[in-house]
């Protein structure tokens, strides 16, 4: 028998067939298979959240040894500066009587501008109240807060709007107002030391979030997102709370 014929007796190769060890060529899509595989365990260890590690719309970053820095004792004499420089207003009072059904009753906090206690049940009674939930860490809500300021100038004395720092990094009242000075926002402002008013009405770990409420009291509405204009937030105190407002 010729070369020839025995080539043309010889059985066709199977494409399937997987070469033994030791012996052919690594197939080049296998090759490219296991540095897919590689390539995608590498990502998953570099993303696979730690213990330590925060979600960075609910929680503040710990330092290295574990405290925030912002959670540091208040430094009074810091903080009174902190406070002149930004000459936030008052915190607001209607004067009108508070309904027993208000979900903000018996809640005293401390008013961000002044450090006076502020009971929030009674003096926001009577009138559509705003609350903006943010913190000094949250970059979101650097963005925002001067939208609640131009809509809270705009309502006037329609609609409440108060600026609520949360929990979360409020316990030292020198850093909220140091970041309220560095971006020019002046609103009446209230530190929820103990969280009492986030829970009351249920506002999210997230921020920043606002919290309509009707004049009564009760909560209309709970939004855990981002406004990016004034006239968002007038469009949902429209819808939320009947208060048409022109900004």
């Amino acid at each position: 028998m010729t070369d020839a014929e025995s080539r043309a007796d010889a059985p066709e190769p199977d494409p399937t067939e997987v070469p033994p060890a030791g012996g052919g060529r690594f197939p080049p899509a296998a090759r490219w298979t296991v540095v897919f595989i590689v390539v995608m365990v590498a990502l998953i260890v570099a993303i696979w959240p730690r213990g330590d590690d925060p979600d960075p719309m609910t929680s503040a970053p710990p330092s290295a040894s574990g405290q925030r820095p912002f959670d540091a004792p208040a430094d009074e004499k810091r903080v009174a500066e902190a406070r002149a420089a930004a000459e936030l207003p008052d915190c607001p009072v209607t004067g009108l009587p508070e309904s027993p059904g208000s979900v903000l009753a018996g809640i005293v906090e401390t008013c961000l501008g002044t450090g006076a206690p502020y009971d929030l049940g009674a003096a926001t009674a009577g009138r559509p109240l705003v609350v903006n939930v943010w913190a000094q860490w949250c970059a979101p809500c650097k963005t925002e807060l001067p939208y609640f300021e131009e809509f809270a100038a705009k309502a006037g004395g329609r609609v409440t709007v108060l600026a609520l720092h949360a929990k979360e990094g409020g316990s030292n009242p020198f850093f909220p107002l140091t970041l309220l000075t560095e971006i020019g926002v002046q609103l009446p402002a209230v530190l929820d030391t103990d969280g009492r008013v986030a829970a009351a009405v249920n506002a999210p770990r997230v921020f920043p979030s606002t919290v309509f409420l009707r004049p009564d009291g009760t909560v209309a509405k709970v939004y855990p997102g981002v406004f990016d204009s004034p006239q968002e937030i007038a469009d949902a105190v429209e819808e939320y709370l009947g208060v048409k407002v022109a900004v």
